[in-house]
């Protein structure tokens, strides 16, 4: 029989995966590394996430091992008559463990989470790159219903 998927709480000890992962990504285009000068911004950022009341960063772990990720955050608006939603962001399941339901199981983690919350709906935005995964997502019951933009910073 199979191992099972474990959705927890990233660690620290999971950055060395996680930023592996990311790194790996030709796609997102985030100037991730493994350089071990960059592990400090890695360090200060988990720190960040792991600190804040509004934002959870996950792993999806099988036997032991970090094969996917994903990221919530909690926004209340006063828009719509001043509800929380949860954001989803960096999903992620490493490249060889693609195929197997992790990303659907990170998802559908999710949804059950805002659900247990009483959150009115999820939301997550994807590059335009990525047409797969919008594929992924539309098969999970997601719509497209907004256009993004952004400005880079420098």
């Amino acid at each position: 029989m199979p191992a099972e998927i474990i959705i927890r709480q990233a660690r620290r000890d999971d950055l060395a995966a996680l930023i592996a992962m990311f790194a790996a990504d030709d796609i997102g285009g985030h100037g991730d590394t493994v350089a071990a000068d960059a592990l400090p911004d890695y360090l200060r950022a988990f720190d960040t996430i792991a600190a804040s009341p509004d934002q959870t960063l996950f792993v999806a772990d099988l036997a032991g091992e970090v094969v996917g990720t994903f990221q919530t955050s909690i926004t209340t608006t006063l828009a719509g008559r001043g509800a929380s939603f949860m954001i989803i962001e960096a999903v992620q399941t490493r490249g060889d463990m693609r195929g197997r339901g992790i990303g659907a199981q990170m998802i559908e983690f999710c949804i059950a989470e805002a659900r247990r919350r009483g959150m009115p709906r999820v939301q997550l935005i994807s590059n335009a790159k990525r047409k797969d995964a919008h594929r992924f997502y539309q098969r999970l019951g997601f719509e497209p219903s907004h256009l993004g933009f952004k400005m880079a910073l420098k």
